[in-house]
């Protein structure tokens, strides 16, 4: 009798656990992040994600790095349009890659969603210090002029052809009407060695690596590469104050694959404008010399299709070409 009852509440678990209700999980949303762990891009994200769980629930960051970004990007196109994966989109994977790379796995322009733009970070041309200061160029205007009068003498350092350091310099020198030559590094941590050791004169690097370097004076900051003066770094002029019209940033946000339903896209640009303006995002942001730009899923669409067509004429000028 004793072995029947057991048998009996062994089963009854059994039937329970295979209920649909006993099954049912919550649904739980993740952010595929193109980059490795560690960076700023993947910092804010998992802010994001904290930010929003009283809203939408627990959100969970997915690592997927390489290409370029190119791989993890691709797996937020291909994913379910059910508002459970979303994805970051940055200058790179939406702007300079689809120029830059002769395959691409994704279209940017028709693939995705686009939610809310995250995060601005103003580039920065700086000088090394010491350079600055033996060819007495304090201030852009003196640069221009230098770079004018010695063609060829000055030099910048990038990530690597293609990079975002590239590109900005290849723009400036356009505007400008200047010649400096590049010189490629295998990425951007080695290009930054490069100038503090004074094996190259400038170059174009994003406020957040910089600023450190620019306070403890070993790099001379000449000019931010943003539309206006950056409030980070308020004492130092936009490059858009001597050269009409400049504009380079790096910039990241939020999209989901393309077909995901515009309620489901409203619901999570909401929650998502929420958690890019409370006063603590706001302060994480400001160490890590980023700026907030929050914005409606139309706002951040136009933006990326402004982006895209403008470094498409950058990308072709500069030759690079990764195949």
């Amino acid at each position: 009798m004793k072995r029947r009852h057991l048998l009996f509440g062994a089963s009854a678990v059994t039937l329970a656990l295979s209920s649909p209700l006993a099954l049912a999980q919550p649904k739980v949303m993740r952010i595929i992040v193109p980059y490795a762990p560690g960076g700023p891009i993947d910092v804010t994200a998992r802010l994001m994600a904290e930010r929003v769980k009283d809203s939408l629930g627990t959100v969970i960051i997915e690592n997927r790095p390489g290409g370029g970004g190119n791989i993890g990007v691709d797996a937020i196109a291909k994913a379910a349009p059910d508002g459970l994966t979303l994805g970051i989109a940055a200058v790179a994977t939406h702007a300079i890659n689809p120029w830059l790379y002769s395959r691409m796995p994704y279209n940017a322009a028709t693939d995705f969603a686009p939610i809310t733009q995250m995060l601005r970070v103003p580039n920065v041309l700086v000088m090394n210090a010491d350079t600055a200061a033996r060819l007495n160029i304090n201030t852009l205007a003196d640069f221009i002029r230098y770079a004018k009068a010695n063609p060829a003498k000055l030099n910048y350092a990038s990530g690597g052809n293609g990079s975002a350091g590239h590109l900005a310099g290849e723009l400036f020198k356009a505007q400008a009407g200047i010649f400096a030559l590049h010189i490629p590094y295998n990425g951007g941590n080695p290009a930054q060695l490069a100038l503090l050791s004074g094996q190259v004169d400038f170059n174009f690097d994003n406020l957040a690596t910089a600023a450190a370097n620019i306070k403890a004076g070993k790099l001379k900051a000449l000019a931010v590469t943003s539309a206006k003066r950056s409030a980070l770094l308020p004492d130092v002029p936009a490059v858009a104050e001597v050269l009409k019209g400049f504009e380079i940033d790096t910039w990241w946000g939020l999209v989901a694959p393309a077909a995901t339903p515009k309620d489901v896209v409203s619901k999570l640009n909401q929650a998502f404008v929420a958690a890019l303006n409370s006063p603590d995002a706001k302060v994480r942001f400001a160490a890590l010399m980023a700026e907030p730009v929050a914005s409606t899923p139309e706002q951040f669409g136009a933006f990326m299709k402004s982006e895209l067509a403008k470094y498409e004429k950058v990308v072709k000028a500069s030759g690079a070409r990764v195949d």
